[in-house]
């Protein structure tokens, strides 16, 4: 009797109970769980969520990076991975390694034409995240970085329902117009809950080559006074370098071509912030 009702087919309550059990069992072996997330688009989010996850790795950390930007996913070629994940023994997908302590995995990786559309609603964006978390063999981690999408629309809603203990990382520029989207961002994290670890001021200050002088082509300090204004903690500013685009594009990791850099230094200093939590 045992084996027929084993053969049997499984009914739609009881493939979600699976689902959902494989995504708590996997949350339950992840320390620290940090959303990424920007209330405009152009920040320079995935750059952030990329560079944060090298950084706490370079400090000796397991972390892994999960792209639920389903619309617009660019963490494979920023980290320069190739190929579609394998699946185990265990039947899970063995996320892509970038080094010994830094996986990722990101739709992208699943398309065979990286040119193609992803046109998707709602719940099939649920659905996907859902598996990102439970049916990826993540192991052990003490950091999951998820880069979300600009805005506070499903993805990062998906995110604060299933992951009850995520903390928001909110990246914004300098000038106003991000600012007052970002606003919205604090705000969705208050709405659902959701702790702030701290709001991170991208793109402020480019340092001139030729003279050394810093030249603010977004306006300076308005990340700092929003965060104050608004009550959450301020991580610190990361400084523009053209050379985190040729990076970016090249998938070559910024932070080992650079290592001296401001840009380096300045996301090491919010990595050590975050190696608090672990």
């Amino acid at each position: 009797m045992a084996d027929i009702q084993n053969s049997m087919p499984k009914n739609q309550q009881q493939i979600q109970a699976e689902q959902d059990a494989a995504v708590t069992e996997s949350l339950g072996i992840i320390k620290n769980k940090i959303l990424v997330m920007s209330g405009k688009g152009g920040v320079g989010k995935t750059s952030t969520s990329v560079n944060l996850s090298i950084a706490l790795a370079n400090k000796g950390y397991k972390v892994g990076i999960m792209d639920v930007d389903l619309h617009g996913p660019d963490v494979p070629r920023m980290l320069g991975l190739e190929g579609a994940p394998e699946v185990n023994q265990n039947k899970k997908l063995n996320p892509l390694s970038y080094s010994d302590n830094l996986k990722a995995i990101s739709i992208e990786s699943f398309t065979p034409n990286k040119d193609d559309a992803i046109i998707w609603r709602g719940p099939l964006k649920f659905s996907a995240i859902k598996q990102f978390i439970g049916e990826v063999d993540w192991k052990d981690l003490d950091f999951l970085i998820i880069d979300s999408p600009p805005g506070t629309g499903d993805e990062p809603l998906t995110v604060a329902q299933t992951i009850s203990d995520a903390k928001a990382v909110i990246v914004t520029t300098p000038q106003e117009v991000a600012l007052a989207d970002v606003r919205k961002s604090i705000n969705f994290c208050k709405t659902v809950n959701m702790e702030i670890f701290g709001l991170l001021e991208n793109m402020s200050g480019f340092s001139c080559p030729h003279c050394s002088e810093t030249i603010n082509l977004f306006g300076s300090g308005g990340g700092e006074k929003t965060a104050l204004q608004m009550g959450i903690p301020f991580l610190g500013k990361i400084p523009f370098d053209p050379q985190m685009v040729t990076c970016g594009d090249t998938g070559a990791c910024y932070q080992e071509v650079h290592a001296e850099s401001e840009v380096t230094k300045a996301y090491a200093v919010v990595a050590d912030l975050m190696a608090k939590l672990a």
